[in-house]
Parts: structure tokens; sequence; C-alpha cells
């Protein structure tokens, strides 16, 4: 509790002069977090585009194959959400099921990128936006997602090209956003709180992945 002031404006109360400097510091505080909200948020204002370039992929070694863009949201990561995970998945079918699947306006899910069994990675998704890939709104905003072609009950269909592939996507994923290597950061979709799906299962080496997406980020 503060003591009131005498009739001369002295004593130990809180003068005007104060009232006034902490009115102000609270404006500047206001207005310094309205800017950057603005400065997250201005592609969104009516009749304003963020640039992008047509066909552009976020890793040079993907091939650009467009997603529909139903099973995505446009966004402005990682300015207005962080992105702090990598999310692991298997197709349950073929690399070419799953293009289709994802862009089949109708599905309503698909992810950034998808490896085939001969390491070939294609991009659907720019890494700027969020896609509809972990069944969890906040997971599919904090992070990227990276579908493997194969069943989650075939050993056979994480091959060797697979693995050092998409390792090499992790790696540079981890590195454009600074993510840990490890498994609290890079984690299956069966780990996604509230999800119903069980991939990428008990037959993917995580012990195998992880040293190579290590020894990549280091080349």
């Amino acid at each position: 509790m503060g003591t009131k002031g005498t009739a001369d404006g002295t004593g130990t109360g809180i003068s005007r002069r104060s009232v006034l400097i902490g009115g102000a510091v609270t404006a500047v505080g206001t207005a310094a977090l309205a800017r950057d909200q603005l400065k997250r948020a201005w592609w969104r204002l009516p009749g304003v585009e963020k640039p992008r370039t047509p066909g552009a992929v976020d890793y040079a070694r993907a091939q650009w194959t467009a997603a529909s863009s139903a099973n995505w949201r446009r966004a402005d990561r990682p300015d207005d959400f962080r992105i702090d995970r990598v999310v692991i998945h298997v197709t349950q079918g073929s690399f070419s099921s799953a293009v289709r699947a994802f862009q089949d306006p109708g599905h309503g899910a698909a992810a950034h990128y998808i490896v085939r069994k001969d390491g070939h990675v294609a991009q659907m998704i720019r890494e700027l936006d969020v896609a509809f890939h972990a069944g969890n709104r906040s997971y599919n905003e904090r992070s990227v997602g990276i579908e493997h072609e194969g069943f989650v009950d075939r050993p056979q269909d994480f091959t060797a090209a697979m693995y050092a592939a998409s390792a090499r996507l992790t790696a540079s994923i981890c590195g454009r956003y600074g993510i840990p290597v490890d498994r609290k950061h890079i984690i299956g979709h069966v780990e996604v709180p509230g999800t119903d799906h069980t991939d990428p299962g008990k037959h993917w080496d995580w012990d195998r992945y992880l040293k190579l997406v290590r020894a990549a980020a280091k080349r």
C-alpha cells in the first residue's frame, strides 16, 4: 500500500511524474508488441502477398511436386510459428499413392516431404507453411513432416538409400532451424499427442537413423 503525499507535493506517495513515466513505459511496450505482431502477420492483410517463387524447394536435393492447397495452411514460419520438431511418418503404401493422396483435396492431410525407397525426395509443401500431417494442430504448426514409402510391418521397405536420404534431409532441416538432433525433437507420428497412428513402427531403426542424421549434420 502506498502512502498519501502532502499538500505541497512532498511525501512518500507515488508522484504524478512517476505515474506519467509508468504510463509512457506501458504505452511503449504495447506499441512494441503491436509492431512485432504486425511484422509477423503483415502478409495476411487484404491485398498483400508474401513473395513466393513457384516450384522453389527448401532442400536442394528435393524435387517439387505440389500438394493440394486443401491439405496445408499458408503461413510464415518460423516467424509466426517456431519450428522445433521433425515428425517421421510411413506412407502405408507406395510413393506414387502417397503423392496422389496429397494432391487430392478431399484427403485432408499431407506432409512436407516424401522419401522414396531409392532415396528420391519429393517436397510437396513449403517449410514456410503448415502441413496437415500430425493430427495435432500445435504439432502441425511447429514441425516439418517427412513421409517414407513403405509399410510399418515390412522392415525391408526401409532401405539403406532411404535412411541415408532421409537423414540428410532431416539434418538440413535441423540446421536451418536450430533443432537439436535427439529423440525429443525428431519423433515418430505415433508420439504425437492425440494421434491414432502407429508409424514409423517397431522396425524403424532410430539408433541407426539418428547416427546418420548426426553424421550428415557434420558435413
